[in-house]
């Protein structure tokens, strides 16, 4: 509702001849107020002489994947080579068909171009701003490093190119997983094609403000690549088109150590050694102080370098992480298990924040706040906070390296995000 006019504005407002390209809105609303709202937006375009579709369908099965193949059949489509994705948020400059289509004609061998993120609201809270610094990393160094050194990177599901004939090539889009955009460049590089980060591309778009909506999104975040590690280990190893150090790259560097043994790791060492050993410790179990201490900030730094600006948020950041770690850790194991909740789909709630000012925005503003003061308490959160802070005053009393300083900070972490004080307020 917030953000529908100015994204399909933005996309009409691409810089290319008019009859070459197709703007194609796929719209799995299940309001008719909405529907009406986007289907009369495109009629206003197209009355401008764009090449302009609405595309409505009547149930939402296979979600954003569901929608993407269901579109990609249209008879208008057969003559396309190249399709521009871009979220509902997302709004691409005039000149992003210029800089990022001459890549993939250049080199027939690139599936697809992926251009970086650039968020509108990212000062709006400190919510945000901690999702910049996560994104940062991603883009300038995952995504950056694995383009520059021609290995595998995933694809966002969003502000990116593709080949038309490489994605058909790689089996199109498919629902088994939350993570559709993932599993289609897995099966594309298991084809063989390469993909490109073009990082000086920038695509505005925003971040979630509410911790409710953020949460959601972790959660198809964390859950999703575990669950398609699952569903196609077999197929990556019995793969005979690519080499085995690729292999072992996707299998091994992408998915089991970033995408499972990140959360996991994260949890198990910040929120359950650390605090029992305060408990246990003694002689016959020692934890060095710089294996908690010294390791972790370096880690944190490396992670952080790629947002200078928000470096003396760097404290708040990773305790915000290791709550968060409770949630993701939980995803992953749903996710490798494929329990309930493996397949759940929760559209990541848009406030338009800086991009719109419209009475509508702020009507949904308000209903976000009173929503968020009738069930703003978080037990998982509040738990953690409590059992944290036991650890930290049994420290005080009865341990004699200090760890009670982390705890202490961690468990106020944990209480100040329980009790709902993270988001837009």
């Amino acid at each position: 509702m917030q953000v529908f006019r100015l994204s399909i504005g933005a996309a009409c407002g691409l810089w290319w001849p008019a009859d070459k390209l197709v703007i194609q809105v796929l719209d799995d609303s299940t309001d008719a107020g909405i529907r009406s709202l986007v289907e009369a937006e495109c009629r206003r375009w197209a009355g401008k002489g764009v090449h302009i579709r609405y595309e409505n369908r009547s149930n939402r099965s296979g979600y954003k994947a569901g929608a993407m193949r269901d579109g990609l059949k249209k008879q208008y489509v057969k003559d396309c080579e190249f399709v521009a994705v871009f979220d509902a948020d997302f709004q691409p400059d005039a000149d992003f068909l210029r800089h990022t289509v001459p890549v993939l004609e250049a080199d027939p061998a690139v599936a697809l171009v992926q251009a970086r993120w650039r968020f509108v609201n990212a000062d709006e809270c400190i919510l945000t701003r901690m999702q910049e610094m996560s994104l940062d990393y991603h883009f300038s160094v995952e995504q950056e490093v694995g383009s520059a050194f021609h290995g595998f990177f995933s694809f966002n599901g969003t502000a990116g190119v593709w080949r038309l004939h490489a994605l058909a090539d790689a089996g199109g889009w498919k629902d088994r997983t939350t993570v559709e955009d993932m599993d289609l460049a897995v099966r594309a590089s298991m084809r063989g094609w390469r993909f490109v980060y073009a990082g000086d591309v920038q695509v505005r778009n925003e971040l979630p403000s509410s911790f409710k909506a953020y949460r959601y999104q972790q959660h198809r975040w964390s859950c999703g690549p575990p669950n398609l590690m699952r569903k196609m280990f077999w197929e990556i190893v019995a793969n005979k088109q690519v080499s085995a150090w690729k292999k072992l790259h996707v299998l091994y560097g992408f998915f089991f150590v970033r995408k499972v043994v990140a959360h996991l790791a994260t949890f198990l060492f910040c929120c359950v050694v650390i605090p029992v050993y305060v408990l246990v410790g003694g002689q016959d179990v020692w934890l060095p102080q710089y294996v908690p201490m010294y390791v972790a900030a370096v880690l944190t730094l490396l992670n952080a370098v790629c947002t200078p600006r928000s470096c003396h948020l760097l404290v708040f950041w990773i305790l915000f992480e290791n709550v968060m770690s409770i949630h993701r850790c939980k995803a992953t194991i749903i996710g490798l298990l494929e329990a309930s909740r493996a397949n759940e789909w929760v559209v990541t709630e848009k406030l338009g924040g800086s991009t719109t000012s419209t009475p509508a925005a702020a009507t949904t503003t308000m209903v976000a706040k009173k929503k968020k003061s009738s069930s703003s308490f978080l037990a998982p959160e509040i738990v953690m906070g409590l059992f944290l802070l036991y650890c930290a005053l049994y420290d005080i009393v009865f341990g004699h390296d200090h760890f009670y300083v982390y705890l202490l900070m961690q468990s106020a972490a944990a209480f100040v995000i329980g009790f709902g004080y993270v988001g837009s307020q």
